[in-house]
C-alpha cells in the first residue's frame, strides 16, 4: 500500500471548518480528513501510485474550488 498525508493550515478555525465541511461529501470513501483547530489533515491510501496521484489531484482541485468559493463570498477569512 502507498499512503499520502497532506496537512493544510488556515489563518483561523472558521476558515478550516468551512473548507472541511465543503469537502466532506466529495472525500467520502476516498480520503479521510481530520479537522484540527485551524488545520485539516487529509489521508489517502492506494495499492498503486497512479490511483493515489489521481485521488490527490482530485482533492487538490476540490480544495481550490472550496477556497475560491469562500473568497468569492466576500468573506475575508482567506487572505
Amino acid at each position: 500500500m502507498i499512503s499520502l498525508e497532506l496537512r493544510v493550515d488556515y489563518p483561523d478555525e472558521r476558515t478550516a471548518e468551512s473548507v472541511f465541511k465543503a469537502l466532506a461529501p466529495e472525500n467520502e470513501g476516498y480520503v479521510r480528513s481530520d479537522l484540527e483547530g485551524s488545520a485539516i489533515s487529509f489521508y489517502m491510501e492506494s495499492s498503486s501510485a497512479g490511483t493515489l496521484k489521481n485521488t490527490a489531484d482530485d482533492l487538490m482541485a476540490c480544495l481550490k474550488a472550496a477556497e475560491d468559493s469562500i473568497k468569492a463570498s466576500d468573506n475575508p477569512i482567506i487572505g
